[in-house]
């Protein structure tokens, strides 16, 4: 069993999200280890890339001050390889700084990945038709390679999602981009209904920015829930930014093992 499989073991997983860079490599290795404190069981640590397409302005932003302060992969790799913390980190990019890395397209990339200590990577712009070289470099360096499934993905290709996911899947708790949320979007449960019988650990995102969010979301059987935007502000505000990192994960933490208290088993399949 991987790191990342280990993280779901003792309960439901609090996966926090963070731009590496932001504002610059010294200030995250902080940030990193305060999420830790704060209880993180997997750390999400983005790779910023100029064309975001799948996060929102909350996001989007921090990438443009980490690109500003001269964050690029190799950098990325060497801020991972530094960091002292026992908690698996993932690596959100996107396709095009993974195909151009190195002299080898794809597996260069996965081959230095794996040597900093990444356990796992997301890339949100790689249709699961064309992830075939990708899904081979993970294997051949140990990597888990996670999808995200949107509340429009069914039948086939979700099947076909499914079958290449491994370490968790990132369900999208709604139809657009990333950011904060007031409330818990009916897409949610939906979602996990349809993902119930797949054998594969299931952690909601989008949108989770509060205590209650991450209660209900975990109630609704979900086994982890990831959070971005929520932490990306408080970096932004630059106001006691390792203090309020590690009580808003606490928070997070506390209210996704709630919800594991309160979930309704489900009947078993006959």
């Amino acid at each position: 069993m991987n790191a990342i499989s280990d993280a779901f073991r003792e309960g439901p997983a609090l996966i926090p999200y963070i731009t590496a860079g932001d504002p610059d490599a010294e200030s995250t290795k902080e940030q990193v280890r305060a999420l830790a404190r704060g209880g993180a069981d997997i750390i999400e640590l983005g790779l910023p890339f100029s064309e975001p397409i799948a996060d929102g302005p909350t996001i989007q932003n921090a990438i443009q001050r980490s690109l500003d302060a001269g964050m690029t992969p190799r950098k990325y790799l060497d801020l991972v390889a530094d960091l002292d913390v026992d908690v698996p980190l993932v690596c959100m990019t996107y396709y095009n700084l993974i195909y151009q890395y190195g002299n080898e397209p794809v597996r260069a990339f996965v081959e230095a990945a794996a040597d900093a200590g990444i356990s796992g990577l997301i890339v949100p712009d790689l249709p699961v038709e064309e992830s075939d070289d990708l899904r081979a470099a993970c294997d051949e360096f140990g990597l888990d390679l996670i999808f995200i499934v949107a509340p429009t993905t069914k039948g086939e290709r979700l099947d076909r999602v499914m079958e290449q996911v491994s370490g968790f899947v990132y369900v999208q708790a709604r139809l657009g981009t990333t950011g904060a949320q007031a409330d818990v979007s009916t897409q949610t449960h939906d979602s996990l209904g349809r993902l119930a019988n797949y054998d594969v650990p299931k952690a909601v995102g989008f949108g989770v920015s509060e205590g209650h969010h991450a209660r209900e979301i975990v109630a609704a059987g979900a086994d982890g829930v990831v959070a971005g935007s929520v932490f990306v502000d408080l970096i932004a505000s630059g106001e006691d930014v390792a203090s309020n990192l590690e009580q808003k994960a606490r928070e997070l933490a506390e209210g996704a093992r709630t919800g594991f208290t309160q979930r309704v088993p489900r009947p078993e399949r006959t």
